[in-house]
């Protein structure tokens, strides 16, 4: 529930704080005192309407699932809106962007003033229905769960099916490429690291016949290698450091004409036709090692094409077993919702009864397969289209429909905000609505606007929404002093003391 909410200059108001109440709390006041704007202001906090107030913030107690927007969970969230130069949202201070504040706040609050149709929508519907079954049959769940997991296999190796059945119709031509791709490879029969080897090779060749004359040149120091040795023995020096030198420096030279004379027997075209062979390849599949995995996945594809037949003949026997199951279990689903439709159908009109609407009709029909079965579930109110409805009409079918749902309900249904849903109703029909409200407020907190004396007795709490010059006010009433907003809602700025004894009533009836 919302238990708290505070605005901050906001067109009339200057400052409002409100500590709420759980149930059917109620807003009054003259026309043109704020009403509507407060209610915006609400919404404005949750993302889910603009404003320009510099704060608009509400407490909530929620069992909020905010983990992937970094929000640590906590038993009391506050959400915030704040505008200055330009709007920022908030939960428990993380700023989060407006889309995500609204989507995350929408499980918990709905805004019932727009024709709104989510409430009539097939699966909203098909839950309601199937709540009632399990009341009396409680394998409805698993039943459900059979089929929904039956439904999505089947789903998926249709799917597969459709992929080798497409597949089959291209099998000689992806055949033919896959061994083609793999016999162009391996007439190349590339290994890795070849071509930096032959690459090597080149620019060896490339040098052989300069560093060979460079050798030839340099070998002539050996030539005067026995006269250094007579200089150091005349000079009395240790000749064991030259000794080693020319010995290292011989190993070297004969190294270097041995490998560029091995290179003799090299045939030049063949190397570099060879790296022209692997710069194809490099440049068809992007390296060596890229066009070696590419052919071991074209060995493995065209082995597939040999076993598609096999595959294929074991997936259409899988679809065809999934499918009958699929059909059976929807079969079963559809024939309890059948039965319940009645007293579904029934149980709902009793509520539009009350609600002073002519009955509603409500059929089940064979719909495509999807997660929730085969069902689809067809409501009209007196024999009329829902989008043909008046207003009124539409509202009032929602909040039996609403009150429906909230029979089956396990724990609180979060927050419903309704904009005088009683306008223009008669005495009559605005009790019935207020009645049914006053059911729903054990599920849902339920803020509404009124400017009906029947709904505004029902409340479990009253704010009167005032001004005082240019400047709108909020208070909560207690006792005596909803009598007397009550009474001015019956009888206009000049009370009547019938007026006030008929509101005294209308209190007295909900202690």
């Amino acid at each position: 529930m919302i238990e708290r909410f505070y605005l901050k200059e906001y067109l009339s108001f200057k400052e409002v704080e409100l500590d709420l109440k759980s149930g059917l709390v109620v807003f009054t006041g003259p026309s043109g005192s704020g009403k509507s704007i407060l209610m915006s202001s609400i919404l404005s906090s949750f993302g889910s309407a603009a404003s320009d107030a510099s704060l608009c913030e509400s407490t909530v107690s929620w069992d909020l699932d905010a983990d992937e927007h970094g929000i640590e969970n906590d038993d009391v969230y506050i959400f915030k809106h704040i505008k200055k130069e330009k709007s920022r949202y908030f939960i428990n201070n993380q700023s989060l962007p407006k889309k995500a504040m609204s989507s995350l706040s929408s499980n918990y609050l709905r805004h019932l003033s727009l024709r709104d149709f989510s409430d009539f929508e097939n699966e909203n519907l098909l839950l309601i229905l199937d709540s009632r079954i399990k009341k009396q049959n409680h394998n409805m769940d698993a039943l459900k769960n059979e089929y929904k997991e039956a439904f999505l296999e089947h789903k998926r190796v249709k799917k597969e099916l459709l992929v080798i059945e497409d597949e089959q119709k291209r099998v000689t031509e992806l055949k033919e490429f896959a061994a083609f791709e793999i016999k162009k490879i391996e007439s190349v029969n590339p290994k890795i690291s070849e071509d930096e080897e032959l690459l090597e090779i080149k620019k060896e060749l490339s040098k052989k016949e300069k560093a060979l004359e460079a050798i030839a040149k340099a070998n002539a120091i050996f030539e005067h290698e026995h006269g250094v040795f007579s200089a150091l023995d005349v000079l009395n020096i240790e000749n064991s450091f030259f000794n080693d030198a020319m010995n290292e420096l011989r190993a070297v030279m004969e190294s270097a004409e041995e490998r560029f004379n091995a290179l003799d027997e090299v045939d030049i075209e063949e190397v570099l036709n060879r790296i022209e062979e692997l710069s194809d390849l490099k440049r068809r599949y992007g390296g060596i090692k890229e066009a070696i995995e590419y052919k071991e996945q074209k060995i493995q594809e065209l082995q597939k094409y040999e076993n598609i037949e096999i595959t294929k003949g074991d997936l259409a026997a899988r679809e065809a077993a999934l499918e009958a199951k699929v059909k059976d279990l929807a079969n079963k689903i559809t024939a309890l919702r059948l039965d319940e439709l009645k007293f579904f159908r029934d149980d709902l009109n009793s509520y539009l009864k009350e609600l002073y609407l002519r009955d509603a009709q409500v059929e089940i029909r064979d719909a495509e397969y999807g997660v929730f079965g085969k069902d689809e579930i067809l409501l009209k109110l007196n024999a009329t289209d829902l989008q043909k409805i008046s207003t009124g009409e539409f509202n009032r079918l929602r909040l039996a429909v609403l009150a429906l749902k909230s029979e089956f309900m396990n724990k609180n249904g979060g927050v419903l905000m309704l904009d005088e849903i009683d306008a223009n109703l008669s005495g009559e029909e605005s009790m019935s609505v207020a009645k049914v409200l006053k059911e729903l407020s054990s599920h849902f907190q339920i803020f509404v606007i009124s400017h009906q004396p029947q709904l505004t007795s029902m409340g479990d709490q009253h704010f009167l929404v005032h001004k005082k010059g240019d400047e709108s006010h909020v208070r909560e009433l207690d006792f005596d002093e909803r009598v007397d907003e009550i009474a001015r809602i019956i009888s206009g700025e000049s009370v009547t003391q019938e007026a006030k004894k008929f509101a005294k009533e209308l209190l007295s009836l909900q202690k």
